[in-house]
């Protein structure tokens, strides 16, 4: 005898997959707020789970510990988005490596500062200040200092390998100078303590780098 079974509906994680890419994106919203406004030690993971509208449990099921959304919310402001694609493989890498004029690499890389240090600086401030004190806070701020040290040491080493920098000018030497003026440190004195704007920084330091290394 045969049995009429409907049949059953394929899964479809579409949806499901899609909301969680949304509660991810309103917590590290809501945490970089949060972090911003009331420091590292002042943020705690129910506050965040409260301004994004979560519950606690939701939260440390995506990051486990303040100290990985720090660094989520970094990684998340410095690209503009939460999408898996490795820094180096990133649109501005491409423009930059195609560009000729050594100089106008350099334009592109000051714009691209320009745009990006008003959403990294302040949380790379909030964790650099966290370090002195929690040692999970000065495990990111080294973390990010070594993922910048890497960024710079490619940079270097593509205008060392194009024949771009000036005798005299060692990879090494670049990749130094490219990481100094890409500091938070650097744009909290220019930007935050002397009123510069970020257009004029990111246009200044341009400048500087084609003065110090081509």
């Amino acid at each position: 005898m045969s049995e009429d079974v409907k049949p059953r509906r394929a899964y479809n994680s579409t949806r499901r997959q899609e909301q969680a890419r949304q509660t991810r994106r309103a917590v590290l919203a809501a945490a970089h707020r949060l972090f911003v406004a009331e420091g590292y030690a002042g943020t705690t993971m129910g506050a965040v789970a409260a301004e994004a509208e979560v519950s606690v449990e939701t939260v440390y099921k995506a990051f486990a510990t303040k100290a990985r959304l720090a660094k989520a919310v970094f990684d998340v402001a410095v690209v503009g988005d939460d999408e898996d694609i490795p820094m180096l493989q990133r649109e501005l890498v491409r423009v930059v490596g195609a560009e000729p004029d050594p100089r106008r690499k350099l334009l592109h890389y000051g714009r691209h500062l320009s745009e990006v240090a008003p959403r990294t600086g302040p949380i790379l401030l909030v964790v650099r200040a966290a370090a002195a004190s929690d040692p999970a806070a000065a495990e990111v701020w080294q973390q990010l200092q070594a993922e910048r040290l890497t960024g710079m040491t490619a940079f270097a080493a593509h205008l060392a390998e194009g024949g771009h920098l000036r005798p005299g000018v060692s990879a090494e030497e670049a990749r130094d100078v490219l990481w100094t003026h890409n500091s938070v440190e650097l744009w909290d004195l220019l930007v935050n303590q002397r009123g510069w704007t970020d257009d004029r920084f990111g246009q200044w330091v341009a400048h500087q780098l084609a003065a110090a290394l081509l």
